[in-house]
């Protein structure tokens, strides 16, 4: 009896994204059970039967389902569909963002909460928000960096003129030492934690809805990177322990479509430190996907998320040379009187992360962070003698996440070492102006090096970093590829683009590396799972490449199940 396909798309370009052969494209792809069960006109053709659904791509690209390594899915999911939303195109400049507040009524718990406010856009925080003076209110800004809180959350907070300054964050106050509302960094916890948790009737909705988007989207994997105790200390506080209990419930009631990777976090945006680290390892969370049975290639536990610094624009990311207005070097906000005490600190937290078997990712904008950070890895995963441990950075695949480098020593190092690189073009697109200058032009011409990750063999992926950015893949290849900023044209001749390919594979098959799964999702091969997307037109030429923005997402396939299909 014929075993015939559910699906084929016929007259396609379908990039495979094969490991062995980049290159490698053919015209069709049948998809039976869940998988990849055939490629090319001839071998597609025959697995056609009575019941096989057959779609015409019309010379458009299939290609794997993209793979953002690093998206906040429970903070982008409430800041889509459960925030008061102060997106630039809605609040273009501050009196616009306080109308808005002004009348935003108050959430289920008594609280308003607002995201997505911009300082590249709107210019400097103007502080205190007290256009709801009997409301406690709350509006996160775009990076996950700042919030600002009127005066009602900052009573309910206990938080004063002698509330001290906390380690790995500021309080920014007036010349009488008033908190002026606000918060960098590790400091944001003094709000966030005062905030009762995001009631599961606001958040479940606001997952599933975020979900189908991204599917929308041609998504179909994700690293959450930061869901545990310490989730006060990271974006809009959402990504709880609770959060991730709900997305075990998605996964357990297959309503979870999507394949997500998590690192947990136990330690904030400031002050991470070994104790803290420990005692979360020995809580046994990371056990619990398993634990509860849940499959390990829908939702999984991959690691720790750790923070090194914080980022440039607050003056918290640790370089080598100085920056900004304030001329600072910044430092790693890891616990510690010294830099030599805070090295020392995030060196027992890798080792440990990797003596437990977990894979560790490291936030570190700076490049003093960076290499500090890499040099930790590779000490935690060397032996007495001197090589790599059998379960060292190969098995584990520890990674840099932003990562800033002054040459490509460091890069050399995390290539011989099997470190990998997680970066956002879209962020340096976005906040390319400021960040200019904050860090000089010469700094920011080396900031993101890609082609030089390509040269040194790196295993590098690319992701959105949402709701930093959008979560719009397109947009960041584009950017990738281009090298723009808001108001600058990318220069042909930048060193660092990459091409429109490369960036696929760095959204597909080396973001499958990054997960551990490249043996069975990134690429479109016979047996491999049939997570796919199908696109309306042929993938443009790289002079062309922002022709992607405007090509559209026909259908969406997650583990052979269609999970969208465009309607026009």
């Amino acid at each position: 009896m014929q075993d015939f396909a559910d699906l084929v798309i016929m007259n396609a370009s379908v990039h495979t994204m094969d490991p062995a052969q980049p290159h490698r494209m053919t015209d069709a792809i049948a998809v039976k059970d869940g998988c990849v069960a055939g490629l090319g006109h001839d071998d597609v053709s025959r697995q056609i039967g009575p019941g096989t659904q057959v779609v015409d791509a019309a010379g458009g690209a299939v290609i794997p389902g993209i793979n953002d390594a690093h998206l906040h899915f429970v903070s982008a999911a409430m800041a889509a569909f459960g925030y008061v939303r102060l997106d630039p195109s809605v609040t273009p400049d501050w009196a616009t963002v306080v109308e808005v507040l002004g009348a935003a009524p108050e959430g289920a718990d008594g609280w308003i909460r607002a995201h997505g406010w911009d300082e590249s856009i709107l210019g400097p925080a103007m502080g205190l928000l007290d256009c709801q003076a009997d409301t406690p209110l709350v509006a996160f800004d775009a990076t996950g960096h700042q919030l600002l809180a009127n005066r009602e959350a900052l009573r309910r907070a206990g938080i004063t003129a002698t509330t001290p300054d906390i380690h790995g964050g500021v309080i920014v106050r007036a010349e009488d030492g008033a908190p002026t509302g606000l918060f960098q960094d590790g400091a944001m916890e003094l709000i966030s934690r005062a905030m009762p948790p995001v009631p599961a009737a606001t958040l479940r909705p606001a997952v599933l809805r975020f979900q189908e988007y991204l599917h929308s989207l041609g998504i179909t994997s994700l690293t959450e990177p930061g869901l545990g105790p310490a989730s006060a200390g990271l974006m809009d506080g959402a990504g709880t322990t609770a959060a991730l209990g709900l997305l075990g419930d998605l996964a357990l009631s297959g309503e979870l479509t999507l394949r997500i990777n998590v690192l947990m976090l136990f330690a904030g945006t400031g002050g991470a430190n070994a104790v803290a680290v420990e005692d979360g390892l020995k809580s046994g969370l990371a056990q619990s996907c398993k634990d509860r049975g849940i499959d390990p290639e829908q939702l999984r536990i991959a690691g720790v998320k750790v923070f090194a610094d914080g980022i440039p624009r607050s003056g918290t990311a640790w370089m080598s040379e100085p920056y900004g207005t304030a001329c600072t070097h910044g430092s790693l906000v890891i616990q510690g009187d010294s830099d030599a005490e805070r090295v020392a600190e995030l060196h027992r937290i890798l080792q440990l992360i990797n003596d437990a078997g977990l894979q560790a990712g490291v936030h570190a904008t700076g490049d003093a962070a960076t290499a500090a950070a890499v040099e930790a890895i590779v000490a935690a995963t060397t032996a007495p003698g001197g090589s790599p441990t059998p379960t060292g950075t190969q098995h584990n695949r520890h990674y840099i996440i932003h990562g800033a480098f002054s040459d490509t020593s460091t890069l050399r190092t995390m290539a011989e070492r099997g470190i990998g690189y997680s970066t956002n073009p879209l962020i340096r697109q976005e906040a390319g102006d400021i960040m200019r200058q904050v860090l000089g032009e010469d700094r920011f011409s080396r900031h993101q090096p890609l082609r030089s990750a390509v040269e040194t063999g790196v295993r590098f992926n690319i992701a959105s970093d949402a709701p930093v950015t959008s979560p719009d893949w397109r947009r960041t290849v584009v950017a990738a590829v281009r090298r723009a900023t808001r108001s600058t044209p990318g220069a042909p001749g930048d060193p660092e683009r990459i091409t429109g390919l490369q960036a696929l594979a760095a959204m597909t098959v080396e973001a499958a590396w990054q997960d551990h799964a490249e043996h069975f999702k990134g690429s479109l091969l016979p047996g491999r799972t049939a997570d796919l997307c199908l696109l309306s037109t042929a993938w443009p030429a790289d002079e062309e490449i922002d022709k992607l923005t405007d090509t559209d997402i026909r259908l969406t396939m997650s583990g052979g199940r269609v999970v969208h299909l465009s309607t026009s």
